[in-house]
């Protein structure tokens, strides 16, 4: 199966997992070793979580809406951070990872914000071992879309599920007509 690096999975209803019901997560890696990426259309309820004083300086200086983001259920001790750079200048405090998108190391100055153009922290993240997001592919459990860097910072993100979807020609006739709740149907 191709890699769905760079790309978005996005849950197809219902979804039988409640930490990925109508969920969108942006696929960072994905190889022979597992795969691993970021749930975008889900603000955190509660951010009174963060408690460090550097984590708070990163999180005023991110992307509206400013809270954290539920990055998946793996790890959910640990925050996350995103960014989009105007440049393609390296910075010893980030790494590649896809789309032209850069994981932040958080434990650097929180100064390092101010370069960033979009940023965006997650609680969490969402992980497959070798071979399984695959199968979950395969089984239609995921519909896999083309990726733009700016799903990663969406304004709206609890419409990004129906949106992303209907920009893509091969699901947009099904989601138009899908219910929003379709218990009701």
């Amino acid at each position: 199966m191709p890699t769905a690096k760079g790309r978005l999975i996005v849950a197809t209803p219902p979804m039988d997992d409640p930490n990925f019901e109508r969920a969108v997560v942006l696929i960072l890696q994905h190889d022979s070793d597992g795969a691993f990426g970021l749930v975008i259309s889900r603000p955190a309820d509660d951010v009174s979580v963060v408690e460090d004083g550097t984590l708070n300086a990163w999180l005023s200086r991110s992307t509206s809406p400013a809270t954290l983001f539920e990055g998946g259920p793996v790890q959910q001790n640990t925050v996350l951070g995103l960014a989009k750079f105007d440049d393609q200048s390296e910075r010893s405090w980030t790494s590649e990872v896809a789309l032209g998108l850069r994981t932040i190391d958080l434990d650097s100055d929180a100064t390092n914000a101010l370069e960033c153009q979009n940023l965006r922290l997650f609680i969490g993240y969402s992980g497959w071992g070798p071979l399984q997001l695959d199968g979950e592919i395969a089984a239609e459990h995921w519909f896999v879309v083309d990726a733009r860097a700016a799903d990663a910072f969406d304004g709206d993100p609890g419409t990004l599920w129906r949106r992303v979807l209907e920009r893509d020609p091969a699901h947009r006739d099904w989601v138009r007509s899908f219910p929003d709740d379709p218990g009701l149907n």
